[in-house]
């Protein structure tokens, strides 16, 4: 017998293709529904063969050669099969203002994520302005 697809299947494969690292609290919230809904449900369209994987999509545009010329693709600029080789660098952008992070990166690590800025003002002002949302996530990894 097929699976018929509601409205909540729908809007998890939706915003799984916009972005896969979502996690199921995320989504949750956008859907209006229970993170444990979320699970049975993202469970159930691995098992019925829906989802076959959560797969990285290549930007190409951020893609610079070792003769750092910028990658040249399709249009698009986007491939989930691009040949990536040793020696390519990737385009860095600043978490906090888009621009672009020069020889110098500023990291700002904290429970298993990690944060790039293009300088310590913008570091300390994402950290200020996201610290409760980063103590609660250092928090939930010390429990488990």
């Amino acid at each position: 017998m097929p699976h018929e697809l509601d409205d909540i299947d729908i809007g998890i494969v939706t915003s799984l293709q916009q972005d896969g690292r979502k996690s199921f609290r995320q989504i949750s919230r956008e859907l209006n529904i229970s993170t444990p809904t979320v699970q049975a449900r993202y469970r159930r369209l691995v098992n019925i063969g829906l989802i076959k994987s959560v797969s990285p999509v290549i930007d190409s545009t951020n893609i610079i050669s070792r003769q750092k010329k910028q990658i040249q693709t399709c249009d698009c600029n986007v491939s989930s099969d691009m040949d990536l080789k040793s020696g390519m660098s990737v385009k860095i952008k600043c978490d906090l203002c888009d621009g672009s992070i020069g020889d110098k990166t500023h990291v700002l690590k904290f429970a298993n994520f990690e944060r790039f800025f293009c300088c310590n003002t913008c570091k300390t002002q994402y950290k200020e302005e996201h610290k409760g949302r980063i103590q609660s996530i250092i928090d939930k990894a010390k429990e488990n």
